[in-house]
């Protein structure tokens, strides 16, 4: 074993997730000396990537080193970890595009990126590419855990899973760490004294428990302390990072259903039939649904973007904060032999025993010299798998639509999301889709672009 290891970005040209991960990762002592091999399609925004790192480096005082790659294949030869966060057709064209055509029909999103017509599109134009990094790995590093950030989350686990089950992968995401910390912010309690356990699927797992670490080293149940502070009206509090969104959904969903979901509301909303309804502007308002969420993010990301970049460029130090990503301490766990914790998307081999084997899991899992290990969970509550169902049917078709280079499936996907099946009648949906792939174009798989419209009698 090399004295180093070496880590492989792709998609280092999101710059400010970059950060956060090898900001995370340089801190870590055992991690300190990487080699860092940065790579992306864009040559700027490459350039400002490495920049960044460089002072990282500098600013920390390690002995980390970096490279930066045009080449994938290159930049993966050899790699103890790899890191993947991109977005294929970026947010101009294809985000528009996934939230301006369904306009047409009157369907509205808030994020579009995960499940929904919007999710679905996404993995079409996703999945391919993530197997063409899962063959350089299979040739160039074999024994490489790949950490996988982006979206759709579950649709692109499943499918590497499907077509490379030898790859060592795990989904990542922030959302059960995340929420768990707005709760306790919600009860005034520290976020050190909280102790969970959630399952599901990636943004819609559920905090099968919700506790605090007592005094004497015992454990009290929060939820009675939720359902209490939600029907005073002191919980949720006021949004403090987004007043867009505030969090009325997921509290909504826990006094129906008797748990919390750990996806953000204005995301929660566009995965169940019941909130965003173009013939119900009442219930937008009541449950402070933010519509076209994501775009609005991203034109405020973009304007950032430039005095950012400016500012990376001139500093001479940049600072380093540590983040609430889960792969420097996925990587230190593996690297050390030294146990982690963390709540990954992985196959459901006998994991959740109520959803179907082979889908894409939320769980908790063991990281050390051994790698990924899920814990099983057991069957969820009948009511959540219900739920959690009608969303993995969207995954499943999606899936099988890739594996099996077969149109008729995408159909049929977009036929069972709850939210573009409680908004539109077959042949509107029908339609939507045809559209959606006619103005995706390129961006779409060489099997897509050579198959029909579908002609519905």
């Amino acid at each position: 074993m090399p004295a180093n290891p070496k880590i492989t970005f792709i998609g280092a040209g999101s710059t400010v997730f970059m950060k956060n991960i090898l900001g995370d990762v340089l801190q870590q002592k055992a991690l300190s000396g990487a080699h860092i091999a940065l790579m992306d399609i864009n040559p700027t925004r490459l350039e400002e990537s490495q920049i960044v790192v460089s002072k990282m480096i500098s600013t920390l005082k390690v002995g980390a080193t970096t490279s930066t790659h045009s080449n994938q294949r290159e930049a993966l030869e050899g790699a103890d970890f790899v890191v993947v966060a991109f977005q294929i057709g970026g947010y101009d064209p294809c985000t528009k595009t996934d939230f301006e055509v369904p306009k047409k029909f009157g369907l509205r999103q808030t994020i579009a990126d995960s499940l929904g017509i919007g999710g679905i599109m996404r993995g079409l134009r996703t999945v391919p590419h993530l197997w063409k990094i899962c063959e350089d790995m299979t040739a160039v590093c074999p024994d490489a855990i790949l950490m996988q950030y982006v979206n759709p989350m579950a649709i692109n686990t499943w499918s590497i899973a499907a077509k490379y089950p030898h790859i060592k992968q795990v989904g990542l995401c922030h959302s059960v760490q995340g929420t768990a910390k707005e709760l306790a912010r919600d009860l005034d309690i520290p976020y050190e004294k909280i102790r969970y356990r959630a399952a599901g699927i990636n943004h819609m797992a559920f905090y099968l428990n919700f506790e605090e670490i007592m005094e004497d080293g015992s454990y009290r149940d929060l939820y009675p302390d939720l359902f209490k502070a939600h029907a005073a009206g002191t919980a949720p509090k006021p949004p403090h990072h987004n007043p867009r969104c505030p969090n009325r959904v997921r509290y909504e969903m826990m006094t129906r259903l008797g748990y919390f979901v750990t996806e953000s509301s204005e995301h929660f909303a566009e995965y169940v039939p019941w909130f965003i309804k173009r013939d119900r502007p009442d219930l937008i308002e009541k449950f402070g649904i933010p519509l076209d969420e994501y775009p609005v993010r991203c034109e405020l990301q973009i304007e950032k973007w430039a005095a950012q970049a400016k500012k990376y460029r001139e500093a001479n130090d940049i600072e380093v904060e540590q983040s609430h990503e889960y792969a420097s301490q996925i990587m230190n766990a593996a690297w050390t032999g030294n146990p982690a914790v963390i709540y990954g998307n992985v196959p459901n081999h006998g994991l959740i025993s109520s959803l179907p084997e082979g889908c894409a899991v939320e769980v908790p899992c063991l990281i050390d010299r051994n790698g990924i290990q899920p814990t099983r969970v057991g069957a969820l509550p009948p009511q959540l798998t219900a739920l959690i169902r009608t969303n993995v049917n969207v995954q499943e078709l999606t899936v099988a639509a890739l594996m099996e280079e077969n149109r008729e499936h995408i159909y049929h996907a977009a036929m069972m999301d709850p939210h573009t099946a409680a908004e539109l009648d077959l042949d509107q949906i029908w339609e939507l889709v045809d559209d959606l792939l006619e103005e995706h174009g390129e961006w779409m798989p060489d099997w897509i672009r050579s198959s029909p419209r579908r002609k519905v009698a």
